[in-house]
């Protein structure tokens, strides 16, 4: 988000860096005009925001206000001390914390702040649409009205276009880790129209991926599809390429969320090329929550090798230390890429958004008069 300054960014097992540059992996003040001319561009570009979740954008600065509405959480009401608490040891570290921080959203006005404020932190970053995964049942289950959680959301929705210009979408998604019975909720959530709220677009899988099989959730998947929802699932972040191939047979997935492992499998590279079945893709995320190793080690470079659509996203950008200009600009440095090459990346996931046809015309023309312009100055 092109946030302001704050204190204490998370140490390298983070993916973030302090003082180090995404494009250069060195520090700041040795990068040259070339680099510090393309950081600038991504800052401007307009983009898309296809995989980032809603709790997990909250800012330090709004965890802060929230534990201080809240007291007696172990979520530290300090945003400096937050940024020790957002270092993970590994993924099942990592739901432990953020699940922390769900327990902090308590009232229908600590779910209207934290979205408008999400929404506010996306517009500074050029963010023109955004898919945001919501997960109804963590809040619900916690003693929020089914009804006035979804009025919170599409009130600050409303408002954050209408301010912003920033258009959100919602992707409601099943907490793996909570079972059958949060699968049930989710999607009765996101089927029934007395329920159901404007801006829901797809269905989801989320939460740990070890000892959560996909096939389980096929029958709700069903049901949210034949609603007309799309189907985003997570896979293969943790676990190896066949929780790809069960989200693809079995939740009829036409995204995939990170799908990490799927560089071991050439046949899945091959399937998902053939269908253009993008992989939603979130570098610093993989590296904060030990998916992949390193940067280094990222196998974006073996997607795009394999002609894989792949879109750039930061998923729960404030815990990484990350946002969303800082992935194009990790994603500029493992790819190569130029401004062209970032303009292109962002007009993919344009096209494989779940926004009406003129508003991906819209988006598109934008990208392209925002880079001809930058080009002929």
């Amino acid at each position: 988000m092109s946030r302001s300054p704050r204190p204490g960014r998370p140490p390298r097992s983070t993916g973030a860096v302090p003082g180090e540059d995404p494009l250069t992996d060195t520090a700041v003040p040795a990068t040259g005009t070339a680099d510090r001319d393309l950081r600038s561009f991504i800052a401007g570009l307009p983009k898309a925001e296809l995989h980032v979740h809603h709790v997990g954008s909250a800012s330090p600065r709004i965890v802060s206000e929230l534990a201080a509405r809240h007291p007696g959480s172990k979520v530290p009401a300090d945003p400096e001390a937050l940024a020790e608490y957002f270092t993970f040891t590994d993924f099942a570290h990592f739901i432990e914390v953020y699940l922390s921080v769900v327990d902090l959203i308590r009232t229908p006005e600590d779910v209207r702040l934290l979205t408008y404020e999400v929404a506010r932190d996306l517009a500074r970053q050029q963010v023109r649409y955004a898919e945001l995964t919501i997960t109804p049942f963590s809040s619900t289950r916690r003693g929020i009205d089914e009804r006035a959680f979804m009025d919170a959301i599409e009130d600050a929705r409303k408002a954050a276009e209408a301010e912003f210009g920033t258009v959100l979408r919602w992707c409601f998604d099943i907490p793996g880790e909570a079972g059958l019975e949060a699968a049930e909720v989710t999607t009765r959530l996101a089927t029934e129209d007395r329920i159901r709220p404007e801006g829901l677009v797809s269905f989801g899988l989320g939460g740990p991926e070890i000892g959560v099989p996909r096939p389980q959730f096929k029958p709700y998947f069903d049901r949210a599809v034949a609603a007309g929802l799309r189907s985003v699932p997570h896979a293969g972040e943790t676990t190896g390429p066949e929780t790809v191939w069960d989200a693809l047979r079995d939740l009829r997935a036409e995204r995939i969320g990170h799908g990490t492992s799927s560089a071991r499998d050439p046949e899945l590279l091959a399937y998902l090329a053939e269908h253009r079945i993008p992989l939603e893709v979130c570098p610093t995320s993989n590296i904060a929550t030990r998916a992949v190793r390193s940067l280094e080690e990222h196998p974006i470079k073996e997607f795009t090798r394999a002609g894989v659509l792949v879109t750039i996203n930061s998923d729960d950008p404030p815990m990484f230390g990350t946002d969303l200009n800082n992935e194009y600009a990790v994603a500029a440095r493992l790819l190569e890429l130029d401004e062209r090459g970032l303009a292109a990346l962002a007009k993919d996931a344009v096209e494989v958004s779940f926004l009406d046809a003129a508003g991906k015309a819209r988006i598109t023309r934008e990208i392209d008069d925002y880079t001809s312009a930058w080009l002929a100055g």
